[in-house]
């Protein structure tokens, strides 16, 4: 009977796995994009309709003997090299090794701040919310592996030129980097060893060179806009494969401006699976913290690549809260009706008084209130964050930039705008270790929002590819038959 039972098993057991394949390795039908649940936080399956058929790169193939080994193809390499990235992850997880083929490492991301510090450095992590699971990636295996397309298509000043100054800084920045430049090692040789496809777009330059003459409020339309993408999308689908190939999934386009978000709303089914890089990631808008990327609004004063260090020590600090700026929006309105001009602890200002040094008094207050205006970023979080002074978020419904990694939990405060009276009461009741670890930790998440040219690793440049990185690596791009 014993050996029976064995038998019984031994010939169950082929049938227990085939199943266990089935539903592990089957894409869901139905969906463009079908969830995985392979790595703890879903891994989706985006189907290529023009070429054959893929298997996940992970599974176990059960193939006919007759059937021929087909020559691996460009995108076969691409995923391939993908499928290596999640097994280191999974290995580096295991294993919580910081060390990397014996060479020192100068900068190991550790502490609180991080949602998973460790990840961050070995994997970089796409970290959980509240509910969810994590899944975790790696900034190295980013460096080594992630590369971009810039489509060449298109001419100044609309396409692969954009502002370097002032607070749509990044944009110009970002193409100058990744488009103009040499010696960014992200930039793809050839679209086919891409990982994902820039749409090198100037929504700033599209706005102050199309949208002229301005002769009634009906000229704001964003349909010149909308249209312009729309038609620069067409051009490269119908030219190239790759656009077609994923439905857009592995394609993205970056920009500050405030009409940015808007630029899918003309055609969202064509813009369903496309990540959009914006600073005003507005959740009550259309943001989608999980596809798109949320990144942060920096002003650079012309030829510079951000303001001086006039940053105080923490018990130089004398201004408990300080603001300067106009009353865009109902947020600052609220704030400056109720705090202007009226406290010496609480500095809010419409207008800077003569003789004062907006950056300087930055430097010497402990809180730095970072109120939305018209949207909802502001450029005030990273000169808060530069100058060491704890930002002081007021806002609704902001998509925090690189939430995937930080915990801003841990070097700000959050305070909700019905709440702005309360302002002196809740920042004078924050303990003096509290705020020394706040202000601590502002410090040490300074080298992520600073802007390097050419970029470095763990700088603002290489947080914004990062987080574009984690989103392609959440998805796998497969063929159909």
């Amino acid at each position: 009977m014993d050996a029976f039972r064995c038998t019984a098993a031994t010939l169950l057991l082929p049938f227990f796995f085939l199943i266990l394949f089935h539903i592990i390795f089957a894409p869901l039908k139905g969906n463009h994009l079908s969830t995985f649940l392979v790595f703890p936080y879903p891994l989706s399956i985006v189907k290529d309709n023009n070429t054959a058929q893929l298997k996940p790169h992970h599974s176990l193939a059960i193939d006919d003997p007759k059937t021929t080994i087909k020559e691996m193809t460009s995108l076969d390499r691409v995923e391939g090299g993908l499928a290596e990235a999640r097994a280191s992850i999974h290995e580096a997880i295991l294993s919580r090794n910081y060390s990397v083929s014996g060479k020192p490492q100068y900068f190991v991301p550790k502490g609180s701040i991080y949602r998973n510090p460790h990840a961050f450095y070995q994997l970089s992590s796409k970290v959980s919310q509240v509910i969810s699971s994590s899944s975790l990636w790696s900034h190295m295996e980013m460096v080594k592996r992630f590369k971009v397309w810039v489509y060449e298509e298109g001419e100044h000043p609309l396409v692969h030129y954009g502002p370097v100054n002032d607070i749509y800084a990044i944009e110009g920045q970002f193409i100058d980097e990744i488009d103009n430049s040499r010696r960014s090692p992200f930039k793809a040789r050839h679209p086919d060893e891409a990982h994902v496809f820039f749409l090198p777009f100037s929504v700033t330059n599209v706005v102050h060179y199309v949208y002229k003459p301005i002769m009634s409020q009906k000229d704001y339309c964003r349909d010149r806009l909308q249209r312009l993408v729309e038609d620069y999308i067409s051009v490269v689908a119908q030219k190239y494969p790759y656009w077609n190939r994923s439905n857009g999934a592995d394609h993205f386009l970056l920009s500050c401006h405030d009409w940015a978000p808007e630029i899918s709303d003309g055609n969202p089914e064509l813009f369903k699976d496309f990540i959009r890089v914006l600073c005003n990631a507005n959740t009550s808008e259309g943001f989608q913290p999980k596809r798109d990327v949320s990144i942060p609004e920096v002003y650079l004063p012309v030829g510079k690549l951000g303001p001086p260090n006039l940053s105080q020590h923490p018990l130089k600090r004398t201004i408990l809260a300080f603001f300067s700026g106009r009353a865009h929006g109902d947020i600052r309105k609220l704030l400056l009706n109720h705090w202007k001009d009226k406290d010496s602890q609480v500095q809010v200002h419409e207008y800077l008084p003569k003789g004062q040094n907006y950056t300087q008094l930055m430097g010497l207050s402990k809180f730095c209130l970072c109120p939305s205006g018209y949207e909802v970023a502001s450029p005030r979080v990273v000169e808060a964050i530069n100058a060491g002074c704890v930002p002081v978020i007021i806002s609704q419904n902001y998509s925090l930039p690189f939430s995937d990694v930080l915990n801003w939990n841990q070097f700000s405060i959050e305070i909700p705008v019905e709440k702005i009276p309360e302002i002196k009461t809740i920042l004078q009741n924050v303990s003096k270790n509290k705020y020394m670890k706040l202000q601590m930790n502002v410090r040490r998440i300074q080298r992520h929002f600073v802007m390097n040219r050419p970029a470095k690793p763990f700088d603002l440049m290489h947080m914004i590819l990062h987080s574009i990185w984690i989103r392609r690596l959440n998805f796998r791009l497969i063929a159909s038959q």
